[in-house]
This record gives structure tokens, C-alpha cells and sequence, in this order.
């Protein structure tokens, strides 16, 4: 989107405001702009990052903000709410099953924030619904142009570019086939998550035709026994970008994760791993009912995963057709839409407000 903002004839201004999780990755992107770490441990960057969220038309953020509870804007103000995946599996928001043990203030609070988006980008019908539910919001609020961050699997230019600096630095990927294992965060022991898989399984089932590759979420410090078969699992690093690592991934394998919803774009195998999928429904609850919502075959077992792998148990029809479901609007050019939209806004206002 920012890419896309730099094209007009006229461009905005643009800052970026970060925690600590991408600070340094988007200070060395974007070097012409001014970005700012907004934690209080800098104190001087919080203070300017206030202040550029308070003076700016448009405030675009990608999740739950607390700050935005408390967040004077003008009413010329627009605050457009991209979040961060194109689907959802796991409830969140005001439909969250751990907001039944949080006090009324955190509701309240809750709901301050999400009464801040103005609009919400959505790239299909079915996560508007989801949205409406999640955030309390009416259809009005809502943006169909499609999820900007979905764009790069429609730029071959960009695919290939990015293809070939991964094959570069990881050449077990171009020589065999790449499995991703990709779980969704889970709130228990982050910094120590034991991953529910024999690898002395798969690496002398798969070992001689695939690769494994396992991207944690960035709230997921480390995993156990990824260090022991080197020459079979590559643990990414943290800082990975999710969406670049896919473009090289030939089987998926997830739990409750957004990751399938951009992944579907590539009609490409997955397989769902839901291996605590009873504790998890009962804690953090799903939208539907989980074999009902997922593309793929489900699997309970390490055994039955590579049963799944090596008979090709896929069904590409029932992939295509969850991704036209959730990602109608995702079409290849969803960032100019939504700079175009801002642009009629910000032409609007100004002859609104002079």
C-alpha cells in the first residue's frame, strides 16, 4: 500500500508508528519516511508518535490498538482498520470466549477501540459478517477492495524476484519439496512451545523428497528438537515474512491459523492439524464448525500426515472454491483501490473542511 501511495502525482506524507516487533525491519525499508517506535522506552519517539497519529487525515492500523480508546481524533479524521490476515478460523474480538473472564472496564474498553474504524478493508462477504460480529460495526464501515497484503500473489515480477533470493539463501528448497508447518499462536508458554510432531517420523519417511520448513508466529520465541535433523527441518527465523515463504511452500500444514486464506490463492495442498483442536474450540472457540471451515484433509496424527503426503490425498476443487469464498475482492490490485480511495477522501475533505 505504501508502494502504491508513492506512485500518485501528488503524494501524502506518510510516518509509520511501530512496536518493537517491526521497528528496526520498517526503519531500513522505508529510510526516506519517518518512523517511530511507539513504546514508552523511548520516551521522545513515543511522544512524536502521539503526535503524528494526532495530526494526521488517515490512521491505518493492522490489529487491536488499546491507545486508540483514548484517542481524541478530529472529526475529519478517518481511521481505516487493514488487520492482519484475510480470513479467520478462531474467534477474536467481541466474540472472543476469553472476554467472559475479563471485568466490564476491558469491555468497555473493547469497544471504545473498535468504535474508532471508520472503515474496515475486507476482501470477501464472509469476512465483513465475521467483522460486524468481531468489532460490532455496521456494513457501512467496511471497504471491498480487497486485502492489500494479498497483491504479491498476483505479481510474477515480484514472485519470481522473491523465489529466487530464497532458493539463494535456502537451496534445500529448489532441490526437494517444501512442507511449511506454520501453527497458529497459542497463548500457553509461548516462549517454549513444544511442537506436536515426531520428527523421527517424518524424516525417515520424507527425508529422501522433502524439506521441512517451520515458521512459528512472531509471538513464539522457540520451538524443541527443531535442531536435531539440520539436513531436513529449517527452523525460519522470526523476522520472515509468512506471505514470501509460501510462495515456495508446496504443502501447508496448519491448525487454526489465518495462513490458509492467503495460501489458497496458490491452489496449492494443505493439511490441517488441529491436534488439540477439542481444548482449543473450548477456550478460544471457531466461527464454524472446524471441518466444515477448513480446505483440506485433517489430520490427528504424524503418521496419518505423511499417509496424506505420500498417497496425495488433496482435493484442489474444494481449495479453488474456499478461495473465492474468502478472498472475492483479492484480485491483484487491492492496494491501488484503497489509495484511490483515499485519495477521493482526501479530496473531499478538502473541500469539506478548506
Amino acid at each position: 500500500m505504501y508502494e502504491e501511495l508513492k506512485k500518485l502525482p501528488d503524494p501524502f506524507q506518510v510516518a509509520f508508528v511501530c512496536t518493537s516487533s517491526c521497528y528496526r525491519r520498517v526503519a531500513e525499508t522505508v529510510r526516506q519516511e519517518k518512523v517511530f517506535l511507539f513504546e514508552l522506552k523511548n520516551l521522545q519517539h513515543f511522544i512524536r508518535s502521539i503526535y503524528n497519529i494526532a495530526t494526521s487525515k488517515f490512521v491505518i492500523v493492522d490489529n487491536y490498538y488499546g491507545f486508540l480508546a483514548a484517542a481524541p481524533f478530529k472529526k475529519e479524521v478517518e481511521c481505516i482498520q487493514l488487520w492482519h490476515a484475510a480470513g479467520a478460523v478462531k474467534t477474536f474480538g467481541l466474540e472472543d470466549k476469553t472476554i467472559r473472564t475479563r471485568g466490564k472496564r476491558a469491555l468497555k474498553r473493547f469497544k471504545k477501540v473498535y468504535a474508532h474504524f471508520d472503515r474496515v478493508v475486507v476482501g470477501s462477504e464472509k469476512m465483513k459478517h465475521i467483522f460486524m460480529r468481531a468489532f460490532g460495526l455496521p456494513p457501512e464501515n467496511f471497504l471491498c477492495t480487497g486485502i492489500p497484503r494479498t497483491d504479491l500473489f498476483f505479481d510474477q515480477n515480484r514472485i519470481r524476484d522473491i523465489k529466487r533470493e530464497l532458493y539463494k539463501r535456502y537451496p534445500a528448497f529448489q532441490k526437494k519439496k517444501v512442507i511449511l508447518y506454520a501453527p497458529t499462536f497459542r497463548d500457553q508458554h509461548p516462549d517454549h512451545f513444544e511442537v506436536p510432531l515426531d520428527w523421527g517420523q517424518l524424516y525417515d519417511a520424507l527425508k529422501d523428497e522433502y524439506i521441512f520448513a517451520v515458521k512459528f508466529h512472531p509471538a513464539v520465541n522457540k520451538g524443541a528438537g527443531l535442531l536435531q535433523y539440520p539436513d531436513f527441518v529449517v527452523d525460519c527465523p522470526q523476522d520472515m515474512n509468512i506471505n514470501e515463504l509460501l510462495l515456495v511452500t508446496d504443502y501447508l500444514i496448519t491448525d487454526y491459523s489465518s495462513v490458509p486464506f492467503e495460501f489458497s490463492l496458490l491452489g496449492r495442498p494443505m493439511i490441517f492439524y488441529p491436534y488439540d483442536l477439542e481444548s482449543y474450540q473450548a477456550t478460544r472457540g471457531l466461527w464454524e464448525p472446524y471441518d466444515r471451515l477448513v480446505p483440506g484433509p485433517i489430520a490427528c496424527t504424524t503418521a496419518e500426515i505423511i499417509g496424506l503426503i505420500k498417497n496425495g490425498s488433496f482435493d484442489a476443487g474444494s481449495v479453488e472454491a474456499f478461495s473465492r469464498t474468502w478472498n472475492t475482492y483479492s484480485a491483484g490490485h487491492s492496494s491501488r483501490d484503497l489509495v484511490q480511495y483515499l485519495r477521493e477522501q482526501d479530496e473531499k475533505k478538502g473541500r469539506m473542511y478548506g
